[in-house]
């Protein structure tokens, strides 16, 4: 892909390597308009690589590459063009947080590099520009391709993958990416961004711990027929007065001795008992007997 202006001004390497910065060189850093005919570089290349997957937007571009946090390796040939250079073509990365399955139907969390775009000019393909590309970008990430994931892969990215290496047994996916089976072997190996650690109890809000708390306490009482009986308090005037029987009012309910609290209650009260007893029995005695003076 030719340009208007000087590529090797640009890019000084056969292939560049560029971030969020869009930083070819220290040289391109001083110069404003070579900053500006770098963008346009790379919006030019997103558009030919949405073109030719047939995709309604461009996924590449100077802006998503800035915010997106994503690497790009660039190919040039410098010879083209009289001298001035031509692109080739460029390879996006990056790491994504996926949620896949394996090949046993189990879910697996993982982060690991993605390839996200990868395009080499029509007129340049079947020259070996594309392997180029691709195996520099395997040594600077030192990552086998078996344990990358594919972001909706065009068919002429699953032959190159066939062709050069032997990935041809995909795991199917819910989602746009494409794993092959050497992404699950010895998942150790892959290399995974690790994701910010959870949270924990003390960041949640006060009223939140309160819930908390009363759920607990809930859980840990046991249920009704097996929880102790707590009887409300009552008064010292209803402790002290006897139960009512049944069937008698409370007017006329029969009138009890009350007992002394002192030591001695209990004897004087059992005197007290004899000595009435006693009484009865004379009186009892005496009206038995005949009266002198009658037959």
């Amino acid at each position: 892909m030719e340009f208007p202006f000087d590529i090797n001004q640009i890019f000084t390497e056969r292939i560049s390597f560029l971030d969020q910065n869009l930083v070819a060189d220290r040289w391109t850093a001083r110069r404003p308009d070579l900053q500006a005919n770098l963008a346009t570089v790379i919006d030019e290349l997103g558009r030919a690589s949405a073109k030719a997957q047939q995709l309604t937007a461009a996924v590449t571009s100077a802006s998503k590459l800035q915010s997106q946090r994503h690497q790009l390796y660039l190919l040039k040939d410098g010879e083209c063009s009289g001298g001035r250079g031509a692109v080739v073509g460029f390879l996006k990365v990056g790491h994504k947080k996926l949620f896949l399955l394996d090949r046993h139907g189990v879910h697996v969390e993982a982060e690991p590099l993605c390839v996200l775009d990868f395009y080499i000019a029509e007129n340049l393909q079947r020259h070996g520009y594309g392997l180029e590309l691709f195996d520099f970008m395997l040594q600077h990430k030192n990552v086998e391709p078996g344990r990358m994931a594919y972001d909706r892969p065009s068919p002429k990215l699953l032959s190159f993958l066939e062709k050069h290496y032997s990935l041809t047994q995909n795991v199917p996916q819910v989602n746009n990416f494409v794993v092959f089976e050497d992404f699950f072997f010895n998942r150790a190996a892959v290399q995974l961004r690790k994701t910010p650690p959870k949270k924990p109890d003390g960041e949640i809000k006060p009223y939140s711990l309160m819930e908390r708390g009363a759920v607990r306490q809930e859980q840990r009482t046991p249920p009704w027929p097996f929880a102790p009986h707590q009887s409300p308090q009552r008064s010292g005037s209803s402790q002290c007065s006897p139960p009512l029987s049944v069937g008698l009012s409370p007017t006329r309910a029969p009138h009890r001795v009350s007992v002394s609290s002192s030591p001695g209650g209990t004897r004087n009260q059992s005197r007290q008992s004899a000595l009435i007893g006693g009484g009865r029995e004379r009186r009892s005695s005496s009206l038995s007997r005949p009266q002198p003076g009658f037959p």
